[in-house]
């Protein structure tokens, strides 16, 4: 039977109606992850290594689930890391994405490969908005990036440090993935089977990547794969340096997502960051690496309270923040979680998603005892 929304009550849920609606090469772009995929599953796994322990007894009638992080008070705990290719999932990409944060009032993200524009999300949208910047071998592309975002008005900036090439990302490979969509004769049945996003993609607005546009082919004129596009494409002299002069321009809380080790979280506040972001970008650059659950407790040891820190990466439960949260995690931050909706039902599928994250987070606040964010804490949490 066809999963519809008002059927969806999870993640998994979300992803069975996102693989109904996409042709396979691009639910499988969503879906897939580097080599064996052992890290994303990791990811999600490592959550279940610990639990929690809940304190009875008291009153929980007014729960906030508010914080700070990057500069802005948010409603939720957890924000929509920045995605590429939105609108190759739904027509509506980036902006079904960006009316659901402004509607929870929670940060979201747009890529340097995002489908919408830097000038039309800054225009759009009041909530607080993240540009996560690939550094490009153009020079020129990243300085046209960085100033668009401060002439919108941006309020953070998240420098990816992991993709200095990109991931063997086999399932893209099989399906021939690549940005624009090629058609083949292997694909043309699953596009065939599809006919809804085939219409949408075909007959709506023509699908562009516009940071990139007036700077770059690929990607848009000249069909590439997403790993391809970081191994030509991407800076692989990023250094700590490149980091330092980045700093100096953008004057805003600066974020660097990809750190994984304690050492670079040191490195990060040397050079001026204002967050690090745990984060194995989803499993899909290098397989068998750590999960960003599992180097949370060594992070936030070595530099807990000197920079904030971010866990992003396998979280598809309401739990799984509360356990982040609780090891020491300023805030968390997803993207399959909500880009499964997105593929799923547009703008309401995003909504239900978060609706849900949100309601699972206040439940399970109550049921641990808690009122606040900030009483949660390691004492409510023990690994097996």
């Amino acid at each position: 039977m066809l999963k519809q929304l008002k059927n969806c009550y999870n993640t998994d849920d979300f992803r069975m109606l996102a693989k109904q609606n996409l042709p396979s090469p691009v639910f499988h772009y969503i879906d897939g992850a580097a080599d064996d995929e052992v890290t994303y599953a990791r990811n999600t796994a490592s959550f279940d290594q610990c639990d929690l322990i809940p304190s009875v007894l008291k009153p929980v009638n007014d729960v906030d689930i508010s914080i700070e992080i990057l500069g802005k008070k948010i409603d939720l705990p957890i924000f929509l890391s920045p995605t590429a290719l939105q609108r190759l999932f739904h027509y509506e990409g980036e902006r079904a994405v960006g009316e659901a944060a402004e509607y929870f009032n929670t940060y979201f993200g747009i890529s340097s490969l995002a489908t919408v524009g830097i000038e039309e999300v800054g225009r759009k949208f009041r909530c607080p908005k993240m540009f996560q910047l690939y550094v490009h071998k153009d020079k020129a592309l990243n300085q046209d990036m960085l100033q668009k975002c401060i002439d919108h008005n941006f309020d953070a900036l998240a420098i990816t440090v992991d993709t200095i090439v990109g991931g063997n990302r086999e399932r893209d490979l099989r399906t021939g993935f690549t940005s624009p969509p090629k058609l083949t004769i292997a694909s043309l049945m699953s596009f065939m089977l599809s006919p809804m996003w085939s219409f949408n993609y075909l007959f709506r607005e023509k699908f562009s990547l516009p940071q990139l546009d007036s700077h770059l082919s690929e990607g848009t004129k000249i069909a590439i794969s997403v790993g391809d596009y970081f191994t030509n494409m991407l800076d692989q002299e990023l250094s700590w340096k490149k980091i330092e002069e980045i700093r100096k321009i953008w004057p805003k809380p600066l974020c660097l997502k990809g750190i994984m080790s304690a050492d670079d979280a040191k490195k990060a506040i040397d050079v001026g960051a204002t967050a690090i972001m745990l984060s194995n970008h989803g499993g899909r650059q290098l397989d068998g690496s750590r999960s960003p659950f599992d180097q949370l407790e060594e992070i936030v040891s070595a530099v807990g309270g000197q920079i904030e820190i971010i866990c992003d990466g396998g979280i598809r439960r309401g739990t799984h923040v509360l356990k982040a949260l609780s090891l020491g995690a300023n805030a968390c931050s997803g993207g399959r979680f909500y880009l499964y909706s997105l593929a799923g039902a547009g703008s309401s599928g995003v909504k239900k998603a978060i609706t849900l994250m949100r309601d699972e987070i206040i439940r399970d606040m109550k049921l641990m005892g808690c009122n606040k964010i900030s009483d949660l804490n390691k004492a409510n949490i023990r690994f097996r």
